[in-house]
């Protein structure tokens, strides 16, 4: 006889039920595939970035003020990268012999050598440069600085070349936490999330006017985002409390919402399978349907760790890693690599 996660109860009509194991198992829209555990950090990871062009993976290792280094294929840790006071966001970009890895400390965002993690430069900005996002079809990275961290009741969005370094230009918020962004890529505008007065601004990137602001009523906290641009939709996930709301990009309409994981710090949007995952820092991620994006569902709760609420997706080799962060625990940081079947 089969043991009982096994089992299957055979109905009267003739319908076989297999247990919720068997199911859940059948289902899943991830596997973990391995993990590397980094002894001796503490405090916060930030976001990822892939270099395929050098076959690396890298962390911004926010707390413990290093640029992590790994393997793309077999997750292995390469080497630790010094030189920081906070990093948070990494421009990667194929054929450039820099990267950008944004700092928010005084010593500003840094320009890094692409080959050898070589300081070559800085560039100098408001200071708590944190998270950021790259206009590829013009080549501008808008970079959010200023704000709550540093005694400022404003914050900004500056453009810079990441060329050059050079700024060319910024758009004041009156509100002091604001933090990801999104790149409208077959339009001009930029959305960016206005976490202390709980709204989405509308930026138009040519003129670097803001041109709308759109409140987001179901939750408070909205930070970080993900577009739909081809559905015209936007999702939202705040953390007050943990929830995704659908917004009409179009209007600022919310169309519906759910409730995500607690402590999230990233979402990850794929396109083409129409799924959406939320790394939560309390241990899962929320894995979501959008194919009927205005009828939003949670397909499944897929166990990580506590503190993975970071993480990138890689859709050429179907994974998604998570960082999972120590925060104010005694846990062992890692990092986890997930297939997507």
């Amino acid at each position: 006889m089969m043991g009982r996660d096994y089992a299957a109860i055979v109905l009267g009509a003739g319908f076989v039920v297999m247990s919720s194991f068997v199911m859940a198992q059948a289902k899943a829209p991830l596997k973990l595939e391995h993990e590397v555990t980094l002894p001796g950090y503490t405090g916060d990871f930030d976001h990822f970035a892939v270099d395929h062009q050098r076959h690396r993976l890298l962390l911004a290792a926010e707390d413990h003020a290093t640029l992590e280094v790994f393997d793309l294929k077999s997750g292995k840790h390469l080497r630790t990268v010094t030189g920081f006071d906070a990093p948070h966001s990494i421009l990667v970009r194929n054929g450039s012999p820099v990267i950008l890895v944004t700092d928010s400390g005084k010593t500003m965002t840094k320009i890094l050598n692409a080959d050898t993690y070589k300081k070559e430069g800085s560039i100098p900005l408001t200071e708590s440069a944190d998270s950021a996002a790259y206009d590829a079809a013009a080549n501008v990275y808008y970079i959010v600085t200023g704000g709550k961290d540093i005694g400022m009741k404003t914050a900004e969005v500056e453009a810079v070349n990441p060329d050059t370094g050079k700024k060319l230009g910024e758009v004041k918020f009156n509100d002091n936490h604001v933090e990801a962004l999104a790149i409208e890529k077959g339009g001009s505008r930029l959305f960016v999330n206005l976490t202390q007065t709980n709204k989405l601004a509308v930026v138009n990137r040519k003129t670097l006017k803001e041109i709308a602001e759109w409140p987001v009523t179901p939750a408070k906290q909205n930070a970080m985002i993900a577009l739909d641009e081809a559905r015209h939709r936007i999702f939202l996930v705040c953390r007050d409390p943990g929830m995704v709301v659908v917004m009409n990009s179009d209007t600022g309409a919310v169309t519906n919402f759910l409730p995500a994981p607690l402590r999230a710090d990233d979402v990850l949007y794929d396109a083409a399978s129409n799924r959406l995952y939320v790394p939560g820092g309390q241990g899962y991620i929320g894995v979501y349907d959008t194919t009927s994006p205005d009828h939003l569902k949670e397909i499944a709760k897929v166990p990580s760790a506590p503190g993975a609420k970071t993480g990138i997706l890689l859709p050429r080799m179907k994974e998604i890693v998570l960082a999972a962060s120590p925060g104010d625990t005694k846990a062992t940081a890692k990092v986890l690599t997930y297939s997507i079947p």
